[in-house]
């Protein structure tokens, strides 16, 4: 199923929502409405209760360069509270997917640039194209990285090497971004790739998965990690999906999940 916008697609098929921008003659750069088109898609993606796994993609040979600038007003004329505002918006997109307590996967082909990059860090898993780049560029423009890139990178690959991309500008290659452990893998076609991985995905009980993705916090202490980890677990206990599960490891056979899927 295909829900209609400007900027981007937003279509659902087997469990998985793919969210493509598509703004393919200016490699997929986003304007205003393009954020705005975003954060209703990831909205949608983690609200429907058919969907159990997402993909973050571009159209044709990018991922997302960042803002076009052709297309954005004189922040500095606007001010500062205006421009707060959107950048808030952009915000707004890496919360959505970091929070998703359903994993997110990037499959990044091209140019994955500022704000572009970061969106790529901030979902759970990625898979790049052997044409990617994953650059935080922005002190090459006079920026800091507003959009989450200084506070993902050091928790992803570590605080030294963070620095190192995040001061000089420099690109990630994917050699580089699977060596860091900042991506999966790198193929030839990198949206399959993801939905190869997606559906390694839903082929495990659906509420273990997010449950376990919610889990993954390196800024909690292991005393809350432990709390939270023992209402998870029963939880878990009580799925339908974890009684099935164990029924099929028993019988040596593939578990069968009673899923409607959008």
């Amino acid at each position: 199923m295909a829900t209609e916008y400007e900027d981007i697609r937003y279509e659902t098929g087997e469990g998985v929502a793919t969210i493509t921008i598509d703004r393919p003659e200016v490699k997929n750069a986003f304007t205003e409405r393009t954020i705005t088109e975003l954060n209703s898609a990831i909205d949608r993606f983690r609200e429907d209760d058919g969907v159990y796994v997402g993909i973050l993609t571009g159209a044709e040979d990018g991922f997302c360069a960042g803002a076009d600038v052709s297309t954005m007003p004189d922040w500095v004329e606007s001010g500062r509270e205006a421009y707060g505002e959107f950048l808030s918006e952009v915000q707004d997109v890496v919360t959505g997917l970091r929070n998703s307590p359903k994993p997110t996967i990037a499959a990044v082909s091209g140019p994955a640039i500022g704000a572009g990059c970061d969106f790529a860090l901030a979902c759970d898993l990625r898979v790049v194209g052997t044409d990617a780049v994953l650059r935080e560029g922005f002190v090459r423009i006079g920026l800091v990285p507003a959009d989450g890139g200084g506070w993902l990178l050091p928790r992803l690959i570590g605080e030294a090497k963070a620095r190192e991309y995040l001061l000089t500008g420099r690109d990630i290659t994917p050699e580089d971004a699977v060596e860091l452990g900042l991506a999966m893998e790198t193929a030839e076609d990198d949206l399959a790739a993801a939905r190869d991985v997606a559906a390694e995905l839903l082929e495990l009980p659906a509420r273990a998965v997010q449950r376990t993705n919610q889990l993954i916090d390196p800024e909690q202490s292991f005393e809350t990690y432990g709390e939270k980890a023992i209402e998870y677990q029963w939880e878990c206990v009580n799925d339908p999906e974890h009684e099935e599960a164990v029924a099929a490891f028993r019988d040596r056979r593939s578990p069968s999940y009673d899923r409607d899927y959008s």
